[in-house]
């Protein structure tokens, strides 16, 4: 049996080379296989350890994915204000675009001028200097949508973030949400 050693250096990390090329290809392939059953059995015995008994031998006949039972114990409140920060920025975007849009079309549709056209009718002559766009006109009814929105964003921000507080006062007392998670 020859036995060749070769010292490399990389990196600061010293590795050593080995030559067997006395040692028969059945036992390399022996080996080979022994390492895999042994990775088979630990993945068998850690999907009994999360699913219980029946589910190991579910998975380890029919060969489908692992199940793990795990519980949300806590929520970092830092992430979720910051989550709930950016997608109410997100829903206030959304909200002035669709008043906008909406305005426009009432616009376009003629409803101002419906709207005018009625109150001169019902009231007469007296109210011919009244203009509903002067009370429902694009640029107040836009200062509101974003006075609104900016509310908004403040409120849900606070609240996501109250109630991740309230969840970790929750869990910390019940143990959390139990959550069923599956391996494909």
């Amino acid at each position: 049996m020859t036995d060749r050693t070769a010292d490399r250096t990389t990196g600061g990390v010293a590795m050593t080379e080995r030559n067997e090329t006395a040692q028969p290809v059945t036992h390399r392939i022996t080996d080979t296989v022994a390492n895999a059953a042994r990775r088979t059995t630990s993945a068998v015995a850690s999907t009994a350890r999360t699913s219980g008994p029946a589910g190991a031998e579910r998975d380890a006949v029919s060969g489908s994915a692992r199940r793990a039972r795990l519980s949300l114990s806590r929520i970092d409140p830092w992430s979720v204000m910051k989550m709930a920060f950016l997608l109410s920025i997100a829903l206030s975007v959304v909200v002035i675009v669709a008043v906008f849009v909406i305005w426009s079309v009432l616009g376009a549709a003629g409803v101002w001028d419906s709207i005018n056209q009625a109150v001169q009718d019902v009231v007469g002559d007296s109210s011919a200097g009244w203009n509903v766009q002067d009370y429902l006109g694009l640029p107040r009814i836009m200062g509101f949508t974003m006075v609104v929105s900016v509310v908004n964003i403040v409120l849900m921000t606070a609240v996501a973030t109250l109630a991740a507080f309230l969840y970790n006062m929750a869990a910390a007392l019940l143990g959390g949400v139990e959550v069923e998670l599956t391996e494909n």
